[in-house]
């Protein structure tokens, strides 16, 4: 997928991703690419990228609710107190992505951030958003980048501060999610929504 913005049913250009399928519509207009801020919403999408990692996006979506309900709404202070039967729990609900890697880094970087002061993580994540005017808008898909200066930073960051399962291109993924830069392509009717969100 290398193009620019195409049509969608109402006539609006999107991104080319925004239309692969239905659940992707309301994802990419109403959400992605705005400002996400707290603590806990930021695990929770640290959280969903690192499930995501080796998967399409699509697949996590899908499952999103039950993953909410599985790890309490990803509220730090709770998932850090789970315990070997929490583990075997979530690694026996067919409702998430069953994989124990992932599963025990989620309950590992609760722990870790359980000790951190509020605001601690959302205020690091968003030291490295970039500046704006130095990112001129993508053209087409193939203008985005996986990777980035700044998401290899963050990555290291984090791991430097103990969290696991976070690589340069999970870290970039969280920044285009949560609005620590937007990739909505130049022509797309979603381009400037964080900005607005903001």
């Amino acid at each position: 997928m290398t193009g620019g913005a195409v049509p969608g049913p109402d006539g609006k250009l999107r991104c080319p991703w925004g239309l692969s399928a239905d659940e992707y519509v309301t994802y990419h207009d109403e959400e992605w690419g705005r400002p996400v801020h707290g603590d806990d919403a930021l695990f929770e999408r640290l959280c969903l990228e690192a499930f995501q990692s080796g998967l399409s996006w699509i697949t996590i979506l899908r499952r999103r609710d039950s993953f909410r309900t599985a790890f309490e709404d990803f509220k730090i202070a709770s998932v850090a107190e789970f315990t070997d039967a929490d583990k075997e729990r979530l690694l026996a609900d067919p409702g998430i992505i069953r994989n124990r890697a992932k599963v025990e880094a989620t309950l590992a970087n609760a722990r870790v951030l359980a000790d951190w002061p509020a605001g601690e993580l959302d205020t690091l994540i968003w030291s490295y958003a970039p500046d704006a005017a130095n990112r001129p808008a993508p053209r087409t898909i193939a203008d985005v980048p996986a990777v980035t200066d700044e998401s290899t930073a963050l990555a290291k960051a984090l791991k430097k501060r103990g969290l696991r399962f976070i690589g340069p291109t999970t870290a970039y993924a969280l920044m285009q999610a949560c609005g620590l830069v937007d990739d909505h392509l130049g022509d797309c009717v979603a381009r400037g929504a964080a900005s607005l969100a903001s």
